[in-house]
Order: structure tokens, then sequence, then C-alpha cells
């Protein structure tokens, strides 16, 4: 029974240690770094300047939405994915982040000869920045 008890607090104060490390904020990087950091996450600040919308749906969430940041096509540095809600689908999407500044958190994707992206499957992920007045 002691050494019950004894592992129990052990792997309570590990899982406090652990969350101790844990970074409390993913770094915030620019648009065009974005290629320096696949596959960690991070936050990528900047303005909509182009979308594009999917042919094709997803099964659960609807056609895909991408979201050119800084640079639109045919030279785009970086961008992200998200969905519309079941009731808005597309139109709703790209009312909510077009022409505006935001932030995405999640991991950097990259496929060859395309730019990098993360895709924001929980629209949590994406934050609409206040205008500058």
């Amino acid at each position: 029974m002691k050494t019950l008890i004894f592992m129990m607090c052990m792997a309570g104060l590990s899982a406090l240690a652990f969350a101790q490390n844990a970074p409390a904020t993913p770094p915030r990087i620019a648009p065009a770094d974005a290629k320096s950091h696949v596959n960690e996450t991070v936050t990528v600040c900047g303005k909509v300047v182009d979308t594009k919308v999917s042919k094709y749906g997803v099964a659960g969430h609807g056609k895909p939405v991408t979201f050119d940041i800084d640079q639109p096509e045919p030279n785009p540095v970086f961008y992200f994915v998200a969905f519309g809600s079941e009731t808005g689908g597309t139109d709703e999407v790209i009312g909510a982040y077009q022409a505006k500044s935001v932030c995405v958190t999640g991991k950097i994707n990259m496929r060859p000869s395309n730019p990098p992206f993360i895709l924001a499957a929980d629209r949590s992920q994406i934050k609409v920045q206040p205008q500058a007045k």
C-alpha cells in the first residue's frame, strides 16, 4: 500500500514538473519566416490578401478555404486553411477573415513546391487582430 501511495505521489509531482517546462505560448513569427519553422507549433500573424475555395469538400467539415497571408498568388509566402460553419459555409468563413489582420496558431506544414501553411481545423486557432485607428 505504501508503494502504491508513493507511486501516485511521484506521478503527480512529475506531471507538475512537466507542466512547468511546457512553453506558455508558441513563438510569434512573420509569414515570410514560416518556411524555417516547418513541423513547429508557432503563431503567424499578417493580413489576409487572397482567398480560394476548394472544389472538393472534407467529410464533416465542408469545403476548405485557403487564406493567403501578406503575399497573394502567384508568389504566396504563407497560407492557412479553415472551414466554414455548418450554417454559414464558405461565405461565412471568408467574411470572417477576408482583408483582415489575423494571427493563426498551429503546426506549420509544407508540401514540395508549395508555401508553408497551417491547417486550422479548429477556428479558435485563428484570432482577428484589432484594426489600427
